[in-house]
């Protein structure tokens, strides 16, 4: 995923009513697209966040003392708004984001939303940004809740304010095609086990796996898939995504150890292949045994399920099924259905704002 800041102006404008998008002339990747609002809510250290409002996109001012630029005290979430074919918009598990906003900020001793109010918050953004939620096959609305720590402080402690910010911005694929994976061997991710930061979506987990990823891409792969800090043999996850393993037709995952994130979107696939009969494990992986798999795919909110066609471990590559017969494929399908309206929901996964 890309990880970017937007911020919000003090002085409140009207804005007045826009004409539609004529969405075949927008040629929509995975980059920001300003859109008209974004909702902000403040909270004081030791106070419960109340009432936020809708402001215009814009920017803000914010201290140079901020602990948020100084230490990185700052969370994330990630979740897509799906036009239906008949119109309608639909949020795919939006409690699952927030119950895992309020774990994060737990571990970074921030005050966090409700689940209702973040619910809420993200229904009245979208909502105000309507127009930018593409149609069917068009692409969908990625929403970025940010809770931030925008307080001044100099000593290493949390912020005395905190801000809860959601902007949103119409995307399409964050990959265009299957992936050639590279195993990094000698940068990692997250700490192995429950004491590092890992398993939370703190903004200080993505810049480290920059230098992995610009070297894998100058060399011609698409992404980084890495190993346990612990020992070096085992798969943990890609950059921005969870990976799985199908072999003989069991599909495994790497277990949720606190260094890897519980992904609603790997928890999602999971649901679905059990109900499709499908053996599913949660385990430890070992890198050989990737290289001797069937089928592996990647899921999360950016990259929805995509397959992978290559996994290069230092001289050893290892090439996969891709294309319409896949089971990942017929995973992806079935998501996508449920996301979009055209599988029925017999979980309540999704919830109607419009």
């Amino acid at each position: 995923m890309v990880l970017f800041f937007v911020f919000y102006d003090s002085n409140v404008v009207a804005v007045g009513n826009c004409a539609d998008i004529n969405w075949d002339e927008h040629e929509l990747g995975f980059s920001p697209v300003p859109t008209d609002f974004m909702y902000v809510m403040k909270c004081a250290k030791g106070d419960k966040f109340s009432q936020g409002s809708l402001v215009p996109y814009g920017n803000i001012e914010i201290s140079p003392f901020a602990v948020i630029l100084n230490y990185g005290q700052g969370i994330f979430e990630g979740l897509k708004a799906y036009r239906t074919e008949d119109g309608r918009i639909l949020l795919f598990r939006p409690e699952e984001n927030a119950q895992r906003m309020k774990i994060g900020a737990d571990r970074l001793c921030m005050p966090s939303p409700s689940i209702d109010q973040f619910v809420t918050a993200v229904k009245q953004t979208v909502l105000a940004n309507k127009r930018w939620v593409p149609p069917l096959e068009k692409g969908t609305l990625y929403i970025r809740p940010l809770l931030i720590g925008t307080g001044a402080s100099l000593s290493l402690t949390p912020a005395p304010e905190y801000t809860f910010l959601i902007y949103c911005t119409p995307v399409t694929s964050y990959h265009k095609s299957s992936l050639n994976l590279k195993v990094e061997s000698k940068f990692h991710r997250a700490i192995t086990g429950s004491g590092g930061t890992g398993g939370i979506k703190s903004v200080t987990n993505y810049a480290p796996v920059y230098t992995a990823i610009t070297e894998a891409k100058a060399n011609g792969f698409s992404d980084v898939l890495f190993l346990d800090s612990a020992t070096g043999k085992n798969i943990e996850e890609v950059s921005s995504c969870n990976v799985f393993v199908v072999k003989d037709n069991v599909i495994s995952t790497p277990e949720t150890n606190g260094a890897i994130l519980p992904g609603i979107t790997r928890k999602s696939i999971i649901d679905i292949a059990l109900d499709l009969g499908y053996e599913v494990m949660e385990r430890t992986i070992s890198v050989e045994e990737i290289l001797v798999a069937d089928e592996v795919f990647c899921t999360g909110t950016a990259v929805v399920v995509n397959s992978v066609s290559s996994v290069t471990y230092k001289e050893t590559r290892a090439e996969y099924k891709t294309g319409a017969e896949t089971l990942s494929e017929k995973l992806r399908k079935t998501l996508v259905g449920i996301q979009t309206g055209c599988v029925e929901d017999k979980k309540g996964w999704t919830l109607r704002v419009d």
